[in-house]
């Protein structure tokens, strides 16, 4: 039996294991990591500890820390409160209002996650604060993210044309970018459909005294210093971070490291409201999976689909291999393995270039909804802890639907009418 299949054997029964028994995934993934790069591949601890995913470690635990530390002192419960006073009886425009600020980062150039970083925690406090379905919110700020993916100003934009024009290849950076934020655009009319509901008439039969509530508290209530504080290093952290480039996981431990120093009493406790259970289901998980990226497994699926011949057909299973794969990884790593394969083809004319390209980095990021994507890591770890659960398994639900339906209805799009 190849090491191929005995990952993919592992990966299933890690779903199956957490499936019916009371344990985190991410303790399942570390476990079958090691048994099979013990006693299957033989790899040292050393290799074995290399594919844990640090930066995302550090983002995680970073900014929830961070975040903690404004939930603490009173930060957040003010800018919810600002927020939700501007909002009014305008609640319905609360989930589009949280997709265009969670894409225009993206589409400046900024990664993802880093906008989603800074604006995840707040927009799952307004939520709750206006009874929006949390879940509804989580995926506009994923699906937001993902619209401004890729410009031409964006990171994956950059890293998907050099691969691209790299083997001598021509495609359209504009249909790229209008492409993926029109199909982002319908999800989002999709997801507001969807979730929109619950609790809509709640949120009806309370508007005119929260309104009346929130109106008060915002005239009356000044901010505190440890509270001024905070605000100056949330703004810090976004200008710094999106404007240079630096880590956001590690300028956001900065941040919190001088808040906890300066104010100890109101900060006290911050490291406590990390979502700790978060942190380690998402990194067992990508390890595992960037370990069978290190076993060769990926490539070999996607050569071994790639040698079918029929160009069509092996569009199609890039496509899905790519939207499967990229639910638990990197995308840009994922776009990376999956564009050489299917240079081949785009090379023979049969398929565009561009429709190929477009509906394969579509399937790679649209699936970033799953709770083990980083940006849908944020959204749950940042989700209340009464409503995590639920937050977790409806972008579970959400991701599993993308795995499915992008590489279909994009193939459809983008491929089908071009070959």
């Amino acid at each position: 039996m190849s090491v191929h299949a005995i990952g993919l054997a592992g990966l299933v029964i890690i779903f199956i294991i957490g499936t019916f028994r009371p344990i985190n995934l991410g303790v399942l993934s570390m476990v079958m990591t090691f048994l099979i790069g013990t006693f299957v591949v033989r790899e040292t601890p050393r290799e074995m500890y290399s594919g844990f995913p640090v930066d995302l470690f550090v983002l995680l635990t970073g900014v929830t820390y961070l975040f903690g530390i404004a939930a603490r002192n009173g930060t957040v419960e003010w800018i919810v409160d600002e927020s939700v006073g501007a909002a009014r009886r305008r609640r319905s425009l609360i989930p589009w209002v949280v997709f265009g600020l969670a894409a225009l980062p993206a589409m400046a150039g900024a990664l993802g996650s880093s906008g989603v970083a800074l604006l995840a925690p707040l927009a799952m406090r307004v939520a709750e604060r206006c009874e929006i379905d949390r879940r509804m919110v989580g995926l506009m700020v994923v699906h937001g993210a993902a619209a401004g993916n890729f410009s031409p100003l964006n990171v994956l934009g950059a890293i998907v044309h050099q691969a691209v024009t790299s083997r001598g290849l021509e495609m359209s950076v504009w249909t790229l970018f209008g492409g993926n934020l029109a199909y982002n655009l319908v999800l989002g009319a999709i997801i507001v459909a969807v979730f929109g509901g619950r609790r809509r008439r709640t949120a009806q039969r309370s508007s005119d005294s929260d309104a009346a509530s929130v109106g008060t508290k915002h005239t009356r209530r000044s901010l505190s210093i440890d509270q001024m504080c905070t605000l100056a290093a949330l703004a810090a952290v976004a200008i710094v971070s999106l404007g240079f480039g630096l880590s956001i996981g590690f300028v956001a431990f900065a941040a919190a490291a001088v808040l906890h120093l300066a104010f100890p009493k109101s900060s006290a406790g911050a490291e406590k409201l990390v979502a700790w259970s978060v942190v380690l289901l998402v990194c067992g998980v990508v390890m595992y999976v960037n370990a069978l990226q290190r076993y060769g497994t990926v490539t070999a699926v996607g050569a071994g689909i790639a040698s079918l011949g029929t160009p069509l057909v092996v569009a199609l299973l890039l496509c899905a291999v790519g939207a499967v794969t990229s639910a638990f990884a990197s995308s840009a790593g994922i776009l990376g393995a999956m564009i050489p394969l299917a240079a081949p083809f785009m090379a023979q004319g049969t398929i565009g270039t561009t429709g190929m390209v477009t509906a394969l980095a579509l399937s790679a990021t649209v699936v970033d909804a799953t709770p083990f994507s980083t940006v849908g890591a944020l959204v749950v770890a940042n989700a209340s802890d009464d409503e995590r659960q639920v937050v977790y398994r409806g972008l579970l639900a959400w991701g599993a639907v993308m795995v499915v339906t992008a590489p279909v209805v994009t193939w459809l799009l983008f491929i089908l009418p071009a070959a």
